[in-house]
């Protein structure tokens, strides 16, 4: 069915995919419940999928810093810690670090302090090495924050090549309108196969916000016959679970996206986010997608 054909239409999925986004790239807030180590990462996703999560996307941290890391050691050891005790768990590591752009004060195409663009091939070393079900794959140039993130058409290529040919699903992130454009170029043009997984990414700095109007109107530009799931960052994220809800989607939480359960009380840990969403997709009438359910909707099976 096109996608222009959902517009006004209202779907509860009978089964909806919860991802938990453990614990993201950014600076940690001082008292929140970000994980860091690699033990306590997985151990993070574990605690998720006790909850409801089938899916957690997965970051890793320097321990000794907590800063972002793309250390494959890193996410070897969180992977390994995952599959060792839950091996039906859906695992989606990130490709977005490496795409960081902070121009230089005196000479502007030049990277300054706080750049980090890598390789393509860097970028998805981990996945290669690791071969989870799932990586993300950001389809954005766009200024996030103070400074923009670049994802380049040749990128987007090479790493989309790299992954398929690897046999990971990648999972399009998209952050505005114009992304979904170039979504549909890379299935066009062979880059994607199977079916299209879109992550509706809303609320971001430089980004779509996350209002119910922009949702709907990116849900109805979304490529034909894809599986799409979306959330929204800081306070609007349970709200967004309820309207991705009612209009077919699957959704996200984490830590990464969100780190209060309520207003101005921090989360405990992912499994408190999880098990709220989950809360919310049942008092609308759905469930929440075991990992194997998952498989089948996602075409991983």
């Amino acid at each position: 069915m096109p996608a222009a054909a959902f517009s006004g239409r209202i779907h509860l999925h009978s089964e909806t995919i919860i991802t938990c986004a453990v614990t993201g790239g950014s600076p940690i807030s001082p008292g929140a419940a970000n994980p860091i180590t690699p033990e306590q990462i997985a151990d993070e996703c574990l605690a998720a999928a006790d909850a409801g999560a089938a899916v957690v996307h997965i970051h890793v941290r320097d321990p000794s810093t907590g800063k972002a890391s793309t250390e494959l050691r890193l996410y070897e050891q969180v992977v390994s810690r995952i599959r060792s005790r839950n091996a039906d768990l859906i695992i989606n590591l990130t490709t977005g670090p490496g795409s960081r752009f902070v121009p230089d004060a005196a000479d502007p195409k030049r990277g300054g302090p706080g750049t980090s663009l890598m390789h393509p091939a860097e970028r998805v070393e981990h996945v290669l090495a690791l071969r989870p079900e799932i990586c993300s794959l950001d389809i954005a140039t766009m200024n996030l924050g103070p400074s923009p993130i670049i994802n380049t058409p040749s990128h987007m290529r090479a790493m989309a090549t790299l992954v398929r040919d690897a046999g990971v699903k990648p999972e399009l992130e998209v952050f505005e309108l114009g992304h979904l454009e170039q979504a549909k170029g890379l299935i066009a043009e062979g880059f994607v196969s199977g079916t299209p997984l879109v992550q509706i990414c809303l609320g971001a700095p430089g980004g779509a916000p996350a209002q119910p109007k922009a949702m709907l109107c990116m849900r109805d530009f979304l490529p034909e016959n894809a599986v799409w799931s979306a959330f929204g960052f800081g306070a609007q994220s349970f709200p967004m679970v309820a309207q991705v809800c009612v209009l077919g989607g699957h959704v996200r939480v984490g830590l990464e996206d969100n780190i209060y359960i309520t207003e101005g009380k921090f989360a405990a840990g992912n499994a408190e986010l999880v098990e709220h969403a989950k809360r919310i997709v049942h008092n609308l009438g759905g469930t929440s997608a075991s990992a194997q359910s998952a498989r089948r909707l996602l075409g991983l099976a």
